[in-house]
């Protein structure tokens, strides 16, 4: 049977071209069939595997829109009369909260089961959809399709072993799988505090990673300690200069996020996270304003 890979579906749905800054700008032209349609005509997508718009990459893109217009249309498909959305949710919305009456669309005929591909596949490559969204979109298409987890890494275009781990964060409580959406920690120490089996046990080491800002290799040496021994206590943290601790806590206020500053015997590191692209651009921005 052939492998249906939405990495190319969606570019045969929608056909693009390289403009000279190497940006991705879909043809608007009368032989793909893009016309403009009633946003009031438009429904939500019910396969939609996003949970959580971030509304200040939202805002982002309405002052986009504003400035230059729909660079890409929307993708939907005729349902009773109306149209369901595929591909476009922010876009939409952005045109929603802009208050405009209409927006470009391409439609076209698809199957519930390649309007929800298409979804996932336009989040994760275009909006970096969260772990835990993408592991409820992958569950998705394994219940409701009757697929098999090799099945579904064929249609996204991942290896198995990629779709297994980050199905599994489902099998997490679920206010750590929100913790994990809302970046509060990674993926990574989702993974360390899986290696726990106990609910208790995966809730403290968790509350501990938060606490103390825990790296993802101090979060397995933990987990490693408590995996067959029962809930023992976490060994004493090292202590810290005060001096840094407080630098630390001055720079997390500057910047809006958390900071980490990692000495060594030469040197050292300073680290910034970020959450999203725009959150990216704000703390570059800080960065370029204090030098």
């Amino acid at each position: 049977m052939e492998k249906r890979v939405l990495g190319r579906g969606l570019a045969a749905l929608i056909p693009e071209k390289q403009t000279a800054d190497n940006m991705q700008v879909l043809e608007f032209n009368i032989q793909q069939g893009v016309r403009n349609i009633s946003i009031e005509k438009i429904k939500a997508n019910k396969y939609q595997p996003r949970e959580d718009f971030n509304q200040e990459a939202l805002n982002d893109l309405v002052s986009s829109i504003k400035e230059k217009g729909f660079i890409q249309p929307i993708l939907v498909r005729s349902k009773q009369g109306e149209y369901e959305l595929i591909a476009g949710e922010r876009r939409f919305r952005a045109a929603k909260q802009l208050g405009y009456k209409e927006i470009p669309a391409i439609i076209k005929d698809v199957s519930d089961l390649d309007s929800l591909e298409i979804s996932i596949i336009e989040n994760i490559q275009r909006e970096n959809l969260n772990p835990i969204d993408q592991a409820k979109a992958y569950k998705r298409l394994s219940e409701e399709f009757n697929m098999t987890q090799e099945k579904v890494a064929d249609t996204i275009g991942k290896d198995r072993a990629t779709v297994a781990n980050i199905m599994r964060l489902l099998n997490l409580p679920v206010k750590i799988q929100e913790y994990v959406s809302r970046g509060t920690i990674s993926m990574g120490h989702a993974r360390a505090i899986l290696s726990l089996n106990k609910e208790s046990e995966q809730m403290r080491l968790c509350t501990k990673v938060i606490k103390d800002d825990l790296s993802v290799r101090d979060t397995e040496s933990y987990a490693k300690n408590i995996v067959g021994k029962g809930l023992k206590p976490f060994p004493t943290k090292t202590i810290e200069d005060p001096n840094l601790k407080s630098i630390e806590q001055e720079l997390r206020e500057f910047f809006g996020t958390k900071v980490k500053i990692l000495k060594s015997k030469k040197g050292g590191k300073i680290e910034i996270e970020f959450y999203s692209n725009a959150d990216m651009e704000r703390v570059i921005t800080l960065l370029k304003s204090s030098s």
